[in-house]
């Protein structure tokens, strides 16, 4: 995969909030954190340059990539953090101001025609058959119209960072989901199962919040 586009981009528009959660998360000072910060983005052009091109159509292109970029910074931490710190390491660093409004219009889109169609069309694509860092997802409707449950019984995360040998940061990246769905503000996330501890796939269930 190119380094160009989407990857470039998320750099730029995540960089400083990475670096920053450094000092703030995990005791960092600024010039440790600058240096770390220099070695993740290293690591993650080389991450991101082994990557197969992902097909167009594949929705979960900015999954990896964000996989990938936070990947390149716990590889060059000081030393190992636990799974709960780098739980709120990812979180602060994602939860920018412009990822709060992507998770708003994000939210507002939910359970519509148009989020629906895409889910199913999602489920047929089943891209993990033919890159094992994409998604395969089934769609299951809850029956009685409240929300729906997208069933995934591959990740592309899984796979990353197992080769990498951090899958013990799988759960870090997979908390995520309740946060954003939180901000979207128009459903209420529910889990039980998820592949990094060993379930037979991971479950995102989002329910109708009332109004």
């Amino acid at each position: 995969m190119r380094y160009t586009g989407m990857p470039s981009g998320m750099w730029l528009l995540f960089e400083r909030s990475f670096r920053k959660e450094l000092i703030n998360v995990f005791g960092y000072d600024a010039s440790s954190a600058a240096e770390i910060t220099k070695e993740a983005h290293r690591e993650y052009r080389r991450i991101i340059e082994d990557l197969p091109d992902f097909e167009k159509g594949d929705r979960f292109l900015m999954n990896i990539v964000s996989c990938a970029m936070l990947s390149g910074f716990i590889l060059h931490l000081k030393e190992r953090p636990s799974v709960e710190k780098m739980t709120c390491y990812y979180r602060n660093s994602m939860m920018t101001g412009p990822m709060k409004w992507f998770c708003r219009m994000s939210g507002k889109r939910k359970f519509t025609p148009n989020d629906i169609d895409g889910l199913r069309q999602t489920e047929a694509f089943r891209a993990a058959d033919r890159n094992p860092y994409s998604w395969n997802m089934e769609f299951h409707p809850y029956p009685d119209g409240k929300g729906y449950e997208a069933r995934f019984t591959k990740c592309g995360i899984c796979t990353l960072m197992k080769k990498l040998g951090i899958g013990e940061y799988i759960p870090a990246m997979c908390r995520l989901d309740y946060t954003m769905a939180e901000a979207g503000g128009t459903c209420v996330f529910i889990r039980q199962h998820t592949l990094a501890d060993g379930g037979p796939y991971c479950d995102c269930g989002y329910l109708k919040k009332e109004r």
